[in-house]
């Protein structure tokens, strides 16, 4: 995009995820207009997954420059530091325990800060339920953006936030994701106090993770009194 008047650029964001959003809020925050398109149907339309480390000099740092991160504390867990490595045999190998005070990464549910981060920006900001299918037009735009429901929109700039699959990648690489040979397999429980109280103990306040060479299970606190793993193995595509 070349424009001598940024504010009056039509910039469109595909991808309404932590990266997306944020930013669209720091964008907002410069006066600069921008649109979010997400194919989700609405911000709870899924299961967000896990628990999220935002770290001191990248995550928090954009938070600070979204006018977030006083917000972000308050819904984070700084006990979620807490991190143990394990044998197969469930003796501990090593263990963190997070400082008193300490906030290099604190955790965060990420359907917690997908809600934070909506509720920062204006509504109609984000717009559900338009799932992207192509992106053309000139390299030096303006783009036209393609959604599965037949509409066209034309923009002046396009941000891909829309993970490993991305409809935008293709517009500027020939980059596609491939297959590494390790599949994840996602578990979770609720309820973990009382249902799942031995699970509860081995993976402490935050994170636990064994492996072997060749498998392996991570298992993480999330809030709400959901505890995730998940086990890796190696295992074809299919």
């Amino acid at each position: 995009m070349e424009s001598p008047a940024p504010a009056d650029a039509r910039i469109s964001i595909i991808g309404a995820g932590p990266g997306g959003l944020t930013c669209a809020r720091v964008l907002r925050r410069h006066g600069i207009p921008v649109t979010v398109y997400d194919r989700d149907a609405g911000a709870n339309a899924r299961d967000q997954g896990g628990s999220l480390d935002l770290h001191e000099e990248d995550g928090q740092l954009a938070l600070r420059e979204a006018g977030l991160l006083d917000e972000f504390f308050a819904l984070a867990r700084a006990e979620g530091q807490e991190m143990r490595q394990l044998d197969p045999a469930g003796r501990v190998l090593a263990h963190h325990l997070p400082d008193e005070g300490e906030t290099a990464a604190p955790e965060i549910d990420r359907g917690l800060l997908r809600d934070l981060l909506v509720r920062s920006l204006a509504p109609g900001t984000v717009q559900w339920g338009r799932a992207l299918t192509a992106v053309s037009g000139p390299a030096a735009g303006p783009r036209t953006l393609t959604f599965t429901d037949g509409t066209t929109v034309e923009t002046d700039l396009v941000i891909g936030a829309d993970g490993a699959f991305s409809r935008v990648r293709g517009a500027v690489s020939a980059a596609t994701p491939r297959y590494t040979g390790i599949g994840f397999l996602e578990a979770r429980f609720d309820g973990r106090e009382h249902a799942h109280p031995e699970l509860s103990r081995l993976v402490g306040q935050g994170g636990a993770h064994i492996a072997d060479g060749e498998r392996g299970i991570f298992a993480q606190r999330n809030g709400g009194g959901h505890l995730r793993a998940y086990l890796l193995r190696r295992v074809p595509v299919d």
